[in-house]
């Protein structure tokens, strides 16, 4: 019998929570696990209580910010953090499965947190046309597994 990996599992179900987000621009999940047990889950989109973007904005989505991104939304990973320390749940030496790679201001917050590896499936520089993927090298330079997620591994 050929079992899944959790590794397979936990991307499959980021990839099957993404659908979820109110954003009309992109739509990204995210699992946070630790010693092979799902912890918390999140997905992009405005804080709960307040809009959803695809049905108050549809085909446009949220107004923009100074930098051009929208300006309700919460990261996957951000929503998936926020609830696991809304509800006491440590993080420290967790992992985090997500669909698209952190950016720099969702890596720093991972560090902090202690999360200590990330498998992501796409990359945020190639969705926003950046030179480079600053989350992704801002984990490893201060010691944080990241891995492109490829497969089953």
């Amino acid at each position: 019998m050929n079992k899944p990996s959790f590794h397979g599992i936990y991307m499959e179900l980021a990839e099957k929570l993404a659908p979820r987000s109110h954003c009309v621009r992109a739509q990204v999940g995210a699992v946070l696990t630790k010693d092979t047990r799902i912890i918390s889950l999140g997905y992009n989109g405005p804080p709960a209580g307040t809009h959803n973007c695809d049905v108050e904005w549809p085909g446009v989505g949220c107004p923009r910010d100074s930098k051009g991104s929208c300006s309700l939304a919460l990261h996957a990973e951000q929503n998936a953090i926020l609830y696991a320390a809304k509800n006491n749940v440590s993080m420290e030496g967790a992992t985090l499965y997500v669909t698209l790679s952190p950016c720099i201001a969702c890596a720093r917050v991972i560090f902090t947190t202690g999360i200590k590896k990330v498998f992501y499936k796409n990359s945020y520089a190639t969705y926003k046309g950046l030179a480079s993927d600053e989350g992704v090298d801002f984990l490893r330079r201060f010691g944080v597994e990241v891995t492109q997620y490829s497969g089953e591994t």
